[in-house]
């Protein structure tokens, strides 16, 4: 008995030796006065995971995590304030004369893979007429956020990587047109997303062979007040895939629920999709033909197992 004891002890403090966790202050009271620091730290092609606490406060800085530098977490103090924010747009000019575009002006952009972050917003500070302005751009997959916060105008998160998993929840969503967008297959759960401006919440740009793209379950559409003219969703790509289910919408929702991109062709190849959508926006009577209601037995069948296969982003 006493020899299990010692090798589970051994093994335990092995598995903390493996973990590494690393602090992030603006005071310097921390291993990193910035966020970018911290990560700098973990060296490309890292297996072990590492937590990168970050203490309240508002980080004025763009944060990149590159491809390689995996199983990174960003963590910040729940109940807490922390925001990662910055205000480039698609147009901007950098010091050294480059100009940036929709694919490269997020404030955080991340490539790596199985990174977390927990109670941290990513913020977009350029404002309604910056145009495309991006507070989170993810490229990686099994990328997994709780509680987190993400805010700007048009084009505020971009899910981009094409093959990619990722999953929110608990999360506040907020922007003007097109402010969740990409290929990526990502699930919502129990999330807020909130609209700024009559316009779209979504546009999808989920390749033809991937079955699933953005999945919206349990979560709850309000609006700023005012607003009654705002679709679920529009096709970036003609095979987009964008299903809500159990949702409650406000009456910020049009009636027709769904846009074609002013290109009927859409029509035809687009898979948009509801299941028992509830509040003052839920009208299936009135949807576009050529949206989806699913039925009890469909959504029964749509699991996070089905979504995302062999991954699991709640152990």
């Amino acid at each position: 008995m006493q020899r299990i004891f010692i090798i589970f002890f051994l093994f335990g403090c092995l598995a903390a030796d493996a973990q590494k966790i690393y602090s992030v202050a603006k005071d310097g009271k921390a291993d990193f006065q910035t966020v970018q620091a911290a990560v700098n730290a973990v060296p490309v092609g890292n297996k072990t995971p590492v937590i990168i606490n970050i203490a309240p406060g508002i980080y004025k800085e763009r944060v990149f995590i590159d491809s390689g530098k995996n199983f990174i977490s960003l963590q910040g103090k729940k109940g807490a304030s922390t925001v990662i924010s910055f205000g480039l747009h698609n147009g901007s000019v950098l010091h050294n004369g480059d100009t940036l575009n929709t694919m490269n002006c997020a404030t955080v952009m991340i490539f790596a893979d199985d990174f977390k972050a927990s109670n941290i917003a990513f913020q977009n500070t350029a404002g309604i007429y910056a145009g495309q302005a991006v507070a989170l751009r993810a490229e990686g997959t099994r990328m997994d956020f709780f509680n987190c916060g993400f805010s700007g105008f048009q084009d505020v998160l971009f899910l981009s990587g094409a093959r990619s998993k990722q999953y929110f929840e608990n999360c506040f969503i907020e922007g003007s047109t097109d402010f969740i967008f990409g290929a990526a297959t990502a699930v919502f759960e129990n999330c807020r997303i909130h609209s700024k401006k009559n316009s779209h919440i979504t546009a999808a740009s989920t390749p033809a062979d991937i079955p699933y793209g953005f999945v919206f379950q349990n979560c709850a559409l309000t609006s700023d007040a005012g607003l009654d003219n705002v679709s679920l969703g529009r096709p970036w790509r003609p095979y987009a895939s964008v299903t809500y289910i159990n949702c409650t919408m406000g009456k910020h929702i049009r009636p027709a629920g769904w846009d074609n991109w002013k290109n009927e062709a859409n029509e035809k190849t687009a898979r948009f999709a509801e299941y028992n959508s509830s509040g003052p926006g839920a009208k299936p009577a009135d949807r576009v033909s050529w949206s989806r209601q699913l039925s009890t037995t469909e959504v029964k069948s749509l699991t996070l197992k089905k979504i995302f296969g062999s991954w699991n982003p709640r152990p």
